[in-house]
């Protein structure tokens, strides 16, 4: 239960909440267990209405005493004064009180159900925007080793578990028992011999629900790490159609689905069983004892000596009936706890998950940038790999740096060093002679802009995608920006210019339109600090010429660092880095590094050369 305490916390304050549902419910409880009480007094009147005992026990009425028998003999002599009266009014009175008893019952029952709905909803939704906001504040390394899909699993199918569990142990703790201890206490009521004996029956069947009950949690679990290797699957499908029509791997993808959707079934199908069987064997159990009631109860009624009636057996029946209800939900709410519990952990485990990078207590704001970045003595492992080695790099205000080197020597790595999308496993870097740890990542990243290979946009309108973050934008800023990265002609040759969809992930438009939106977007934000990753190397020669256009607009006057594979790009830059193994082998502008005969950038500009 520790882990369902712990989830409840997002359902606070559940006090204005909870205490209504339990009020409602006990409220409710008693109606329905009057409504069932009124049965023995119909009965008598209908199949003894001239009982002379009334006579001498209800004529009067009864003196006032706390005490249930009290109520019980107030009520008898309110029917006794009808049935003197008019015979018929009593049928009236006792139509009429258990039509109101019924519809008490169900109004109080509806009530405490709009409570428990109000907890639930506020429960799902603080859930997820914690899940969310987890997500979106844990480091980027974490998404290298997680599938989308998992996650998507978690935010979706283990909350809307955790949903229908949180109402299933809301009615467990606060409904149920006192359902019990009503009904029971009329039972009481009416028979004490009776209702220790069903206290015996009972017990029985509770062995048997707790072994099927056992092994839902487990089934669970593998149900819902299955939906996440699915999701995955469904995402990287639909994002890799072109390559997977082209490869004829269609055949391999439906088999690779079909396989993990026949696991997912074989372990749903185990859990549906288990959980079907819970509230079949309840409702067997819950016959038998009724079977044993009735014998029981019915030679008490046939033995002169006892003093149950035939009347009050039938009342004590039909609210023992009611007992196996409250018994019924519990067994289904223990089987959904069971169920949930997997969901739970896995919730809890992406909320637990450390938050690595985060502004430290005394973090301050980053002024206008004035002067440089510098790596000091920088290293970077993620893991046990290192990945930089000893980097010292100064990047002057209003300077253009570019990193070369074969993929995987580290060169986004330093990209990423300055915003602090990871940080330094040794050294530092310094913006104006400060630590960028010593500066709050918001007003840090404020000041810079990245266009990169990988082209984000957002299905949303072209107007929303440039000016990302900020609903509040001018029109004419966006054009503006749009203008400087060759970007408006086509946006106003689109369906509705600034106002067109462009699609999931910009799909209606083409590959140099897209990263020309996402210059776009860069040159809208005004920064001081800009760092292109590989931002043409997907492009063709077409695309790439209007796109180095709108980059050289948007680079002017900036301080830049560029990560190219393309060298013809790159020729301009106050200084060339060349990478290799994680650190700089070599440093220079493009015509010194290109007159050294023994220059590794001379080689790869000679191949360049080669190649186009």
């Amino acid at each position: 239960m520790k882990i369902y305490k712990r989830l409840m916390v997002y359902a606070k304050p559940y006090g204005k909440f909870i205490v209504p549902f339990f009020i409602f419910t006990i409220i409710s409880v008693f109606f329905n267990v009057f409504q069932f009480a009124l049965i023995i007094p119909l009965l008598n009147f209908l199949f003894d209405p001239i009982n002379t005992g009334d006579a001498t026990k209800y004529a009067s009425m009864p003196a006032f005493r706390f005490d249930p028998t009290y109520f019980k003999d107030a009520f008898y002599h309110l029917i006794y004064n009808f049935k003197t009266t008019n015979p018929v009014y009593a049928l009236y009175f006792l139509a009429g009180m258990i039509v109101v008893a019924v519809v008490m019952t169900n109004l109080f029952r509806f009530l405490a159900q709009r409570c428990l709905l109000s907890t639930r909803t506020l429960l799902v939704k603080r859930l997820r925007e914690a899940l969310f906001e987890k997500i979106n504040h844990l480091h980027l390394g974490y998404f290298t080793k997680e599938h989308k899909g998992d996650l998507l699993s978690r935010l979706n199918g283990d909350v809307y578990a955790i949903e229908g569990v949180a109402s299933s142990s809301i009615e467990v703790i606060f409904k149920e028992p006192y359902m019990f201890i009503g009904y029971f206490i009329a039972l009481f009521t009416i028979s004490t011999q009776l209702t220790f004996f069903t206290l015996i029956i009972i017990p029985i069947s509770a062995v048997g629900i707790a072994a099927v009950t056992k092994k839902l949690k487990k089934e669970a679990q593998d149900v819902q790490s299955s939906m996440g290797r699915m999701l995955t699957l469904m995402d990287e499908t639909l994002l890799g159609m072109r390559i997977i029509r082209s490869f004829n791997a269609t055949s391999f993808v439906l088999k690779r689905f079909s396989i993990e959707n026949d696991f997912y079934r074989r372990a749903s199908l185990e859990g549906f069983k288990r959980r079907e069987l819970a509230p079949a064997f309840s409702e067997a159990s819950g016959v038998f004892v009724v079977a044993c009631i009735l014998v029981y109860g019915g030679s008490l009624v046939l033995n002169s000596e006892s003093n149950l009636q035939a009347s009050s057996f039938i009342a004590f029946i039909a609210i023992f009936s009611q007992v196996i209800r409250p018994a019924k939900a519990i067994v289904v709410a223990l089987t959904n706890i069971q169920q949930g519990q997997a969901a739970g952990e896995r919730i809890l485990e992406l909320l637990d998950k450390p938050i690595e990078i985060l502004d430290k207590p005394n973090a301050q704001a980053m002024e206008p940038f004035r002067r440089d970045i510098v790596f000091e003595n920088v290293s970077f492992q993620y893991g046990d790999k290192p990945v930089l080695k000893n980097i010292d790099l100064r990047i002057a205000k209003g300077k253009k740096i570019a990193l070369v080197g074969p993929s995987g020597v580290g060169k986004s790595t330093i990209a990423d060093l300055i915003p602090r999308f990871y940080e330094a496993t040794q050294g530092s870097v310094k913006i104006d002679g400060i630590d960028v740890r010593e500066y709050t990542m918001e007003s840090l990243r404020a000041q810079m802009s990245f266009v990169t290979q990988e082209i984000i946009l957002f299905n949303d309108t072209i107007f929303n995608n440039i000016a990302l973050g900020k609903p509040d934008a001018r029109l004419e800023d966006v054009i503006e920006a749009a203008k400087i990265a060759n970007a408006h002609d086509f946006i106003m040759n689109t369906e509705d210019g600034y106002n067109t969809n462009i699609g999931d992930r910009g799909i209606r438009l083409s590959g140099g339109q897209r990263q020309r939106l996402s210059i776009a977007r860069a040159v809208f934000k005004k920064p001081s600090i800009l760092i292109l990753d590989e931002a043409t190397s997907a492009l063709d020669i077409e695309s790439e010429k209007s796109v180095q256009e709108a980059l050289d607009n948007l680079m002017e006057g900036r301080t830049t660092l560029v990560i190219a594979h393309r060298l013809s790009t790159i020729k301009e830059a106050d200084e060339i880095l060349i990478m290799e193994g994680g650190e700089i082998i070599e440093r220079g502008n493009h015509y010194d590094l290109i007159s050294n005969k023994d220059s590794i950038y001379r080689r790869l500009n000679t191949m360049h050369e080669v190649l186009q």
